[in-house]
């Protein structure tokens, strides 16, 4: 059985990760894995749908238990990706989402030099601090905070493999250019090396 490929999308908080992605998994095509943090639950999130909410105690001894695959602390808050599940899905041939945060998306360049990284932003800066005050959610302060994290975010662009733009109102087409750039990776010269032995 052919490995599956591992997809990290990363993007600015406001961008509208969430929405593609559910796109994404309502085919089947993509196996999504479930990321650990120590923040609070938003209203409507579920523990092990949307995140694993642990405290910070029992991340931390996952982290040096060796168990997270990536780690990193985004806006006072400890996030990080359970390595087991996604090297399990990899092995039965899925292809596994990761939503991760840059920093953290770099790591797992580092030790996972196949995976694909794929920045998710909105349009423009403007728009992208309207869908954080309009979530209402957050005080002025933490929005500053991650209007000041997005640009830095950005910063990082060129580390990534493809962009994409979640548009106001065209979630489902970012989730289509995701799908596309999934096609065209499978037919890299690099994942069909086997198809040589047909023809030698």
């Amino acid at each position: 059985m052919e490995k599956g490929l591992l997809f990290v999308i990363s993007g600015p908080a406001g961008t509208g990760k969430g929405t593609v992605i559910k796109h994404l998994l309502e085919t089947g095509e993509f196996f999504y894995s479930v990321s650990a943090t120590t923040r609070a639950p938003r209203p409507g999130e579920e523990h092990g749908v949307n995140y694993y909410f642990i405290s910070r105690e029992d991340f931390e001894a996952g982290i040096a238990a060796g168990d997270m695959l990536e780690h990193a602390e985004y806006v006072g808050n400890l996030y990080g990706t359970p390595k087991s599940a996604v090297e399990d899905a990899l092995a039965e041939g899925k292809n596994v989402i990761l939503e991760i945060e840059t920093k953290g998306a770099l790591q797992i360049r580092e030790k996972m030099p196949q995976a694909i990284l794929i920045l998710i932003l909105a349009p423009d800066i403007q728009t992208l601090e309207a869908r954080l005050s309009g979530r209402g959610t957050e005080s002025a302060d933490i929005v500053a905070k991650r209007m000041s994290e997005a640009r830095r975010e950005v910063t990082l662009l060129d580390k990534y493999d493809y962009v994409v733009i979640n548009d106001d109102g065209k979630s489902e087409k970012a989730a289509q250019d995701i799908r596309t750039i999934a096609e065209a990776e499978k037919m890299r010269a690099f994942r069909n090396a086997h198809l040589k032995q047909k023809f030698i």
